[in-house]
Formats: C-alpha cells, sequence, structure tokens
C-alpha cells in the first residue's frame, strides 16, 4: 500500500509541473486590464461570473462526481478543463493581436470577452470536479486502514503541491509578460493546455491503475447506484402520468398557487439544498466567521493583481510576491503536521485564526 501511496505521490509532483489552473488564475486579470487599460471593469466582471458560477453550480458538479465512476470523472476533468483553457487563450490571443477591434467592431469584442469569461468560469468548475474527485475521494481511500498521520502527511503534500504551483506559474508567468510580452504569454498558455491534457491524462491514469482500491471503490459505488437508476427509469412513465394528474389538481385547486409551486421547486434546487445541509452542520458558524475573514479585495486575486498592474508594477514584480505568499504557505504544510502531532488538530486551527485576526488588525492601524 505504500508503495502505491508513493506512487501516487510521485504522480502529483510531476503532475504539478503541468497544472494550468494557477497560471491562468494569475494572468486573466492581467490579459482583461490590457484589453481595457482605462477601468478594472474587465476583471471585476470575470472575477464575478467566476464566483457566482462556483457558488451555483459547484453543488451540481459535487453531485455529479459522487453519483459517477472515478475514471469517467477523471476523462471528463482533464478534457473540459484544458479545452476550457485553450478556448479561453485563444480569444484572448485574438483580443490582444486585434487592439483596434474595441472601436472598429465593438460587437465583436464584447463577445470574445463573454466567450473569455464563459470558458474561464468552465474551467473552473472542471477544476473543482478534480479537486473533489482527488482530495475529498481518492485520498480518503488510500489512508483507509492507516493511522490519522497518513492522511495528515498526504494531505500537507498535496497542499505543498498546490503552493508550488502557485510560486511557480505567476513567477513564470510574469517573467514572460514583462520581459517578452503579453502576447507571448497568452500563446504560451494555449500550447501549455495542448501539451498538458495527454501528460495529465497518462499520469492520472497511471495512478488509478496502480492503485486496485480506487476501482474497487469506484464499481462498488456504482454497483450501489445501478439500482436505483433502474427503478427510476422503469417508473418513469407511471411519474409522469402522476405528475400530468398533479398539475390538472393543481390547476383546479384554490389553495395551492403558482407562488407555493414555484417555492417548492426553489427549495429543491441543488445550490439551496447545499446551503440547507451546511446550515445544519456544527462547523456553520466557525465557517462564517472565516469566511467573513477573506471578505475583502487586499489578496492577490484576479481584481487585486489587475489594480496592481493597473497602478504601473510590473508583472513579474507581482509574480514575484505572489510567489513569496506562496512560499509562506507552503511553510505552514511542513509547520502542521509537526503541531499535530504533539498537540490536537483543533489547536493549531484557533492559533492560526487568530494569528489572521491579529495581523488584520495590527494593519488596520
Amino acid at each position: 500500500m505504500y508503495n502505491c501511496e508513493k506512487r501516487m505521490m510521485v504522480s502529483f509532483h510531476l503532475n504539478c509541473l503541468f497544472v494550468i489552473c494557477r497560471m491562468w488564475e494569475f494572468s486573466v486579470g492581467l490579459y482583461m486590464i490590457t484589453l481595457w487599460p482605462d477601468s478594472l471593469i474587465l476583471p471585476a466582471i470575470y472575477g464575478a461570473i467566476e464566483c457566482a458560477s462556483t457558488a451555483l453550480f459547484g453543488p451540481i458538479i459535487g453531485q455529479w462526481v459522487q453519483r459517477s465512476a472515478y475514471f469517467k470523472v477523471l476523462r471528463i476533468w482533464l478534457v473540459t478543463q484544458n479545452f476550457s483553457f485553450i478556448i479561453a487563450g485563444c480569444t484572448v490571443i485574438t483580443l490582444l493581436f486585434s487592439p483596434a477591434l474595441k472601436s472598429t467592431n465593438f460587437t465583436v469584442f464584447i463577445l470574445l470577452v463573454i466567450l473569455t469569461n464563459i470558458s474561464g468560469a468552465i474551467g473552473v468548475l472542471s477544476t473543482l470536479a478534480g479537486t473533489i474527485l482527488i482530495e475529498r475521494e481518492w485520498v480518503v481511500l488510500i489512508s483507509e486502514g492507516h493511522t490519522p498521520d497518513v492522511l495528515t502527511k498526504i494531505n500537507s503534500t498535496i497542499r505543498r503541491i498546490d503552493l508550488t504551483c502557485k510560486l511557480l506559474a505567476p513567477v513564470i508567468s510574469g517573467f514572460i509578460m514583462s520581459f517578452i510580452s503579453v502576447k507571448a504569454s497568452a500563446m504560451t498558455l494555449a500550447v501549455w493546455n495542448t501539451v498538458a491534457v495527454w501528460l495529465e491524462y497518462w499520469l492520472f491514469t497511471s495512478v488509478y491503475t496502480g492503485i486496485p482500491a480506487l476501482a474497487e471503490s469506484s464499481q462498488r459505488r456504482i454497483s450501489r447506484l445501478s439500482p436505483s437508476d433502474t427503478v427510476e427509469m422503469a417508473s418513469t412513465p407511471a411519474e409522469r402520468a402522476g405528475l400530468i394528474s398533479q398539475s390538472d389538481e393543481i390547476s383546479v385547486s384554490v389553495e395551492i398557487g403558482w407562488r407555493r409551486r414555484l417555492t417548492d421547486w426553489f427549495s429543491k434546487t441543488p445550490f439551496v439544498g447545499a446551503w440547507s445541509v451546511y446550515s445544519q452542520q456544527d462547523v456553520v458558524l466557525p465557517g462564517v466567521a472565516l469566511a467573513l475573514l477573506y471578505f475583502t479585495v487586499l489578496s492577490f486575486g484576479t481584481l487585486m493583481t489587475a489594480t496592481l498592474e493597473w497602478k504601473g508594477i510590473p508583472a513579474f514584480v507581482i509574480g514575484i510576491a505572489r510567489g513569496i505568499s506562496a512560499i509562506i504557505g507552503m511553510a505552514a504544510t511542513v509547520l502542521y503536521p509537526i503541531l499535530q502531532s504533539h498537540v490536537s488538530t483543533l489547536r493549531p486551527g484557533l492559533w492560526a485564526i487568530w494569528s489572521q485576526v491579529i495581523l488584520c488588525c495590527h494593519f488596520l492601524h
């Protein structure tokens, strides 16, 4: 089992060299401010669309991952993620090579910007599916039968890999933008995605085939879902007839109005259902408090990155600053397992949260 864990970790380390989500996350704000240098409207709109799509469609993605076979999720995730970022990169390249398009054909300019936003949002959603598959499914299965320290070490290693990508991607993109051109950065991103999809597929496939527990768990989950799906398909005509009769009764009944039907339908949507489940958890108040701590634009997100570029700070300087923040995060992944082994899991989290609060109060003064 430990050989499989080592193989998985090696594959993840190799795969981190080809992860493009961090590169796009850093570059998109700089692309948007280059397309419209006089305003922050484009990066602000992109950030809003990306966050809204994750909030609205994230529960649907989670349910789909939970009900689908691992290998199916793996293939759709990789193809969708890379293809979406390829489309986004191509539209950005078209816009960058046609700077007069905003004044000569504003409609085409807006359509290309919309396509970039939609492609980027789809890419982020597909990345979310991959994160759920790897960090919430595969890692838990691999650590079964071992002490909790194994799960802690694997999670810390994966987090360290993510921060390594967060360190390297902005620095590489920033240097390309500063010392070559923004166009070269967009072209590099598009080519990188085209090459990376095959390498990512091979690496994750080797992990899947090298750990039999993953295939066995996927098969058990599909076998559990199949009978319910068969019953659902078999009862579809009866359900349709029932729905028709119910709709006739509703149209006649005075007590049940369209507002109640709309409320019932809205309450059953995945988005509302996910929030309903979350509100029943014991950690709901600490979770909301932690979310409010990050309720700020003073982070290295799309809007702040674009603002720094707008203020004249070179892209490579922004990339280096993001890299330094990633290094600090990597230090935390090394420190946390040590603290967790000597004290409880709760105390390091509380220390970290209060440290952030104290630092925020210090900088406010």
